[in-house]
């Protein structure tokens, strides 16, 4: 056999080797929030069982939603919050995956088990909880920070300097609560209000924008609505921030992971889930994202940081403030969908 002709078979077979590895390599796409999934989780992930995770992000429960109900996605794995699970289990959007034969199910703490929008956790299991209340920066406003008031009526040091984070759930709630009003309230004249209120407040605001970390560490916002875990991050490379929960009230809320009806890799999303509810794995969640855990076990592997920040333990004071959000009714979601394409324009 000739050099060349010896040469040749060489390199076939070696396109035929890697293309034949291609094909043996196991894969997931999990469809998540932005800035929520780190990377050495999913490196250790990959290690430890050759499937390798593609990550795509988005910004709100109702991107995720609508994105997913068009189909022809191509994801395994999306995190909805509580308050849409029921919305994707209605719509037959989940896979019923038999989550419980999994053998870490037994590690999620029994307080998120039976939970009112999955039941038993036949679709679902933890991902992170916490709070949505205020970020404020204290080099622009050292006044009281435990209210809506930050954002619905800002303070003049305030004005044109306030984000509010993009996620139709969490702000209606909280403008709602500020007007005396209950989680998923139809009583026109608490809408009415909450309404005109946002609409007057939005004058005051810089952004609707998901980026709130980069913002709150440059001093380009000096305060607005944010999440918990969100602000720890941000004060952590700028000590003037500050979070605040709302004594008017303010929204308690779970994501949760769950593989989807038309997920292309069921299997490899069963692992992934089993994974996650590993104490070490969902402890590398948690001191990433800085929210709290719903795995047991989880405080053994976290930071004297995490365990004590102010982020994390609610003041007592402010405890029973805190609501966890339902899933509204349909003609409720509406109406609430309609105040807030009006408040995006």
């Amino acid at each position: 056999m000739s050099s060349k002709l010896a040469g040749g078979v060489a390199a076939f077979a070696m396109l035929l080797a890697a293309g034949e590895a291609a094909a043996q390599q196991r894969t997931l796409n999990l469809f998540n929030w932005g800035n929520y999934t780190p990377q050495a989780m999913l490196d250790k992930f990959e290690e430890e069982t050759g499937i390798r995770v593609t990550v795509t992000d988005y910004d709100s429960n109702d991107t995720a939603l609508t994105r997913i109900q068009q189909g022809g996605h191509g994801f395994d794995i999306v995190v909805p919050s509580a308050s849409y699970m029921q919305i994707y289990i209605q719509q037959g959007l989940l896979l019923d995956a038999d989550l419980a034969s999994l053998p870490n199910f037994g590690n999620i703490d029994p307080q998120w088990v039976d939970v009112d929008w999955d039941p038993g956790r036949r679709f679902s299991v933890p991902w992170q909880w916490g709070t949505t209340g205020v970020a404020v920066n204290t080099s622009a406003y050292d006044g009281d920070v435990n209210t809506s008031a930050i954002w619905l009526d800002p303070p003049e040091e305030l004005r044109g300097r306030i984000n509010v984070v993009p996620e139709m759930s969490d702000v209606m709630a909280l403008a709602i609560f500020y007007a005396g009003g209950e989680a998923c309230t139809s009583d026109r004249d608490i809408l009415r209000q909450v309404r005109d209120t946002l609409m007057a407040a939005r004058e005051h605001w810089i952004s609707m924008d998901y980026g709130m970390i980069e913002k709150l560490i440059a001093n380009d916002v000096m305060g607005g609505v944010n999440w918990n875990g969100s602000t720890m991050r941000a004060r952590l490379e700028n000590p003037d921030v500050v979070y605040g929960y709302p004594r008017e009230g303010y929204p308690i809320w779970m994501d949760s992971a769950a593989i989807l009806a038309d997920a292309n890799n069921v299997e490899e999303a069963r692992e992934f889930l089993n994974f996650i509810m590993e104490p070490e794995n969902a402890a590398m969640i948690t001191e990433f994202a800085r929210y709290s855990s719903g795995i047991m076990g989880v405080e053994a592997f976290l930071s004297e940081e995490m365990r004590t920040a102010p982020e994390i333990v609610v003041p007592d004071e402010f405890a029973a403030a805190g609501r966890f959000l339902p899933a509204c009714e349909a003609e409720v979601q509406q109406i609430y969908a309609q105040i807030w394409t009006e408040l995006l324009r």
